[in-house]
């Protein structure tokens, strides 16, 4: 049953995610899939945190808390118009900061492991996880202390932590299952592709949301406050 709803959340979370990666941001297709996307990832990640548990496997544990973590403060920034000292803020970079400390002690126990690795993985991407969860940390503590949170900076935090989270989606299914995709295309460059889609894209829309003041004032007349 699990496993069902984890498998289940990872697909729509793929076809929404990438439908609100592609659509113009503020439309109606935007805001429809991307609802429909930080639902299913916070299904798919739910579901995976029991299962890592079963497995015992810590790096799928902390893989599913971070995943959450991302989609929960990305719908969080887009009400936020203002500072504010209080629970969630707090709650938010504290676990972050846990989040960032977790990874780098797993990406330890990887290289002193006998065969170098944690849970059948390198090291090397539990240090890239950690080192997001601190720079997000860094994000939090930033929105406590400005006075008043200006829309792009709203919209591209908004816009960095669903599209990470995306993009662990598709690291998971694309390269981390690639048993389950058919032999032909198993073991190409085919598999790559749509994680290096995702940060294209992401790095497209930042550029533009935060350096292209024509794209962005439209942008901005098109989000309403919330």
């Amino acid at each position: 049953m699990m496993i069902s709803l984890h498998i289940a959340g990872g697909t729509f979370a793929l076809l929404a995610g990438g439908a609100a990666l592609y659509a113009r941001k503020g439309n109606t297709l935007h805001r429809s899939s991307g609802a429909l996307f930080a639902a299913a990832m916070l299904l798919m990640a739910a579901s995976a945190i029991p299962l890592a548990l079963i497995a015992e496997k810590p790096t799928s544990l902390m893989g599913g808390i971070l995943v959450i973590y991302l989609v929960v403060t990305s719908l969080l920034t887009i009400r936020r118009t203002h500072r504010r000292l209080d629970w969630v803020s707090m709650t938010s970079m504290l676990a972050a900061l846990s989040i960032g400390i977790a990874f780098t002690r797993l990406g330890l126990e990887g290289l002193t492991s006998a065969d170098g690795t944690l849970d059948g993985l390198p090291p090397q991407p539990m240090f890239i996880f950690g080192t997001v969860a601190f720079l997000a940390a860094l994000g939090d503590l930033r929105l406590t202390m400005v006075h008043e949170v200006r829309r792009p900076y709203r919209i591209a935090r908004h816009l960095w932590r669903m599209c990470f989270a995306l993009l662990l989606a598709a690291v998971s299914f694309f390269l981390g299952q690639a048993d389950v995709i058919p032999e032909p295309i198993r073991h190409t460059a085919l598999l790559a592709m749509p994680p290096l889609a995702i940060i294209v894209l992401l790095i497209y829309w930042m550029l533009r949301v935060r350096w292209g003041s024509g794209f962005a004032r439209k942008l901005h007349a098109r989000v309403p406050d919330v």
